[in-house]
């Protein structure tokens, strides 16, 4: 796994390998996802909730009694 550099201008360079299975070339647009310390980059998406889909599985909640069984809600 090679090790990268951030350029003063910010900018990286995704190596050939990882370009060639994301099969992505220069001028393509990517993705950048952020999910607490770990960064997810993938290429441009035709459709965003398919690509985004189990990205935050686990950060909420699956439904109101999950909630109230971490007593993040009181039901009056």
């Amino acid at each position: 796994m090679p090790i990268q550099k951030l350029s003063r201008k910010n900018q990286i360079v995704i190596p050939k390998a990882a370009r060639e299975a994301m099969k992505v070339k220069g001028r393509d647009k990517l993705l950048v996802v952020v999910k607490g310390d770990v960064t997810v980059v993938m290429p441009e998406p035709k459709r965003y909730a398919k690509a985004l889909q189990g990205l935050a599985k686990g950060m909420y909640p699956r439904s109101l009694s999950d909630m109230r069984d971490r007593h993040e809600i009181v039901l009056v």
